[in-house]
């Protein structure tokens, strides 16, 4: 299944994208794709009522804005320094194990929301990551058991304000976390629906150009090792968001390096998992 969340900002309603990609609205199933959702079965239970009312769905209309196809989750975990080209090109030295940091949830928007630029930035950064999806509330799990953890797979443009995160003291999470840096979607797929999420396509345009274009066949750390080794650390819960990096071709790696201006476009996107589009706006004060 495809999970999508529609409708305007903060009024976002439960649905589904079909093979053929239309847009069902599920609201009659009466939940939310929340915590409770992910870890007492909802998908399975999502399907079996599917089966029985998909006729009686409305169709939602493609114009109809995405918002993030989950309802905000206890945290973002993301992965740093995941691909070596990437590791390299950032001037930082192949990790020996995973880099973790944390994302403020209320940097998520819909897929295809506006990036603010913010206040006092110069150097706001692109970062097409395949996201995983928590289903099951994980604590020192393997990694043979990791996969049976995992919901399903979303995009994640993780967007980063470099002297935010790099100049100024303290730890990354200042330069991961403005408004709007976490665009997720357009849908989740569950897990049956990617066979390998480690060896899956992803790229990213900035003004139609091809900045990044690699596959996750370039982890350091694969899914399986990057879902055990967080839960050494944190139990995972259901819902939560893994952002597991980016490979080589971000702003800070161009020489001279090449940041965000008002105006500018980025899209990206992830064999199976669809594509998404920002559009960079300066920051309003509004």
């Amino acid at each position: 299944m495809k999970l999508i969340r529609f409708g305007e900002v903060g009024k976002e309603k439960p649905g589904v994208q079909l093979e053929n990609g239309t847009r069902l609205d599920v609201s009659a199933f009466g939940r939310d794709y929340n915590e409770d959702f992910f870890g007492t079965d909802g998908l399975v239970q999502l399907k079996d009522w599917l089966a029985k009312n998909e006729s009686s769905c409305p169709k939602v209309d493609n114009s109809v804005r995405l918002g993030a196809p989950l309802v905000r989750p206890s945290k973002i975990v993301c992965v740093g320094l995941n691909y070596a080209k990437h590791a390299a090109e950032s001037g930082m030295a192949v990790p020996k194990e995973p880099v973790l940091f944390f994302k403020a949830t209320s940097a998520i928007v819909g897929p295809n929301d506006d990036v603010i630029i913010p206040k006092g930035s110069e150097k706001t950064d692109w970062e097409v990551e395949l996201a995983v999806v928590i289903g099951k509330k994980a604590s020192y799990v393997s990694e043979a058991n990791a996969l049976d953890h995992v919901a399903g797979y979303v995009l994640h443009n993780d967007y980063s304000e470099r002297a935010f995160q790099i100049e100024r003291e303290g730890q990354w999470v200042k330069g991961k976390s403005c408004d709007t840096f976490a665009p997720v979607g357009p849908f989740i797929a569950t897990k049956d629906e990617i066979k390998d999420p480690n060896n899956l396509h992803l790229w990213l345009k900035l003004n139609g150009e091809t900045v990044q274009d690699s596959s996750t066949s370039d982890f350091i750390f694969n899914v399986q090792e990057v879902v055990s080794y967080i839960s050494q650390f944190m139990t995972l819960l259901p819902g939560d968001i893994i952002s597991t990096g980016t490979p080589f071709g971000v702003g800070l790696g161009f020489n001279p390096p090449k940041y965000l201006k008002p105006g500018d476009v980025v899209e990206l996107g992830i064999e199976g998992l669809g594509t998404s589009k920002q559009t960079a706006k300066a920051y309003s004060g509004k």
